[in-house]
């Protein structure tokens, strides 16, 4: 029963307006020092976000390019592979057996 008690004064009761404007305040705090951390709390922390947005996008970009033209690389060389099998199978430039 005393820890009941105990645990009782540890506990804060507020307004749900007051516990909300608590909470949004923390957060921004938060937000704010978390951007402290990673540098990106100056005067030019928007356009520096917008920068490396940018420049993310770029990358994805051309890892997309790369893959596409890894995989018309790999089907011209199989189809070259194909006209040059047909071509030595039937003989087309003459010569052989």
């Amino acid at each position: 029963m005393e820890t009941t008690q105990i645990e009782r004064r540890r506990m804060v009761t507020l307004p749900q307006e007051e516990f909300e404007a608590v909470l949004e305040r923390a957060a921004e705090r938060g937000a704010l020092n978390a951007l402290h951390e990673v540098g990106l709390d100056g005067e030019d922390a928007a356009r520096d976000i917008r920068a490396l947005r940018n420049l993310l996008d770029a990358w994805r970009e051309a890892r997309m390019t790369a893959w596409r033209t890894v995989v018309k690389a790999v089907t011209t060389g199989l189809l070259l592979a194909l006209v040059a099998g047909a071509v030595i199978k039937f003989k087309v430039f003459g010569g052989g057996q």
